[in-house]
């Protein structure tokens, strides 16, 4: 029964979208800033990480000051691609505040060093994203880290700052990303 539920949800993912357009062992977490500003010097180094679902788990989770932006993607899914500019703005504007971007890419692993590579290097992205293997993901994946989400399509943003949360499910505007995150920092 579990395995006819993830396959619906990925199918439902895939099909919410239309196609436009290196896996590490699980590793300590660590957040996007952190991995940034290490990897700065190497812009068009591809260093994307692949996490757990449960590793996963454990960063959408974290309770502190810091704003966590999670945008979950893949480089086929047309709206996720239209939106990240915008988070690519809102990344410079927010550069030396405690604000951090992940973009958690959900791009079926055979894509990870190629489409996947590619985008981040040409968005100067791969320190934010993180890899995710759809095959490992369940519906208690979904249960127990999000309200609305049930990993039915993307693109999808959690935004959590302590206890406060807020999740947006499809492709967000320049405003309303500048809204969610300008309520979140209050």
């Amino acid at each position: 029964m579990k395995k006819i539920i993830l396959s619906m949800l990925i199918l439902t993912a895939l099909y919410s979208c239309k196609k436009e357009g290196q896996k590490t062992g699980d590793t300590a977490l660590t957040d996007s800033v952190s991995v940034l500003e290490n990897a700065a010097s190497e812009t068009t180094a591809y260093t994307s990480k692949e996490l757990s679902p449960e590793n996963l788990g454990k960063y959408l989770a974290q309770k502190n000051d810091t704003l966590y932006v999670t945008n979950f993607f893949a480089t086929w899914c047309g709206p996720c691609m239209r939106e990240i500019p915008h988070f690519k703005n809102k990344m410079e504007e927010l550069k030396n505040k405690p604000v951090k971007f992940t973009f958690i890419n959900l791009d079926d692993k055979s894509e990870w060093n190629t489409s996947v590579k590619k985008f981040a290097q040409e968005n100067n992205l791969a320190a934010n994203i993180i890899l995710l293997d759809g095959q490992k993901l369940d519906a208690n994946f979904f249960t127990n880290n999000f309200q609305q989400w049930d990993g039915g399509s993307i693109p999808f943003t959690y935004l959590r700052k302590g206890d406060k949360i807020d999740e947006y499910l499809g492709m967000m505007t320049e405003e309303v990303l500048n809204s969610k995150v300008d309520a979140l920092l209050k």
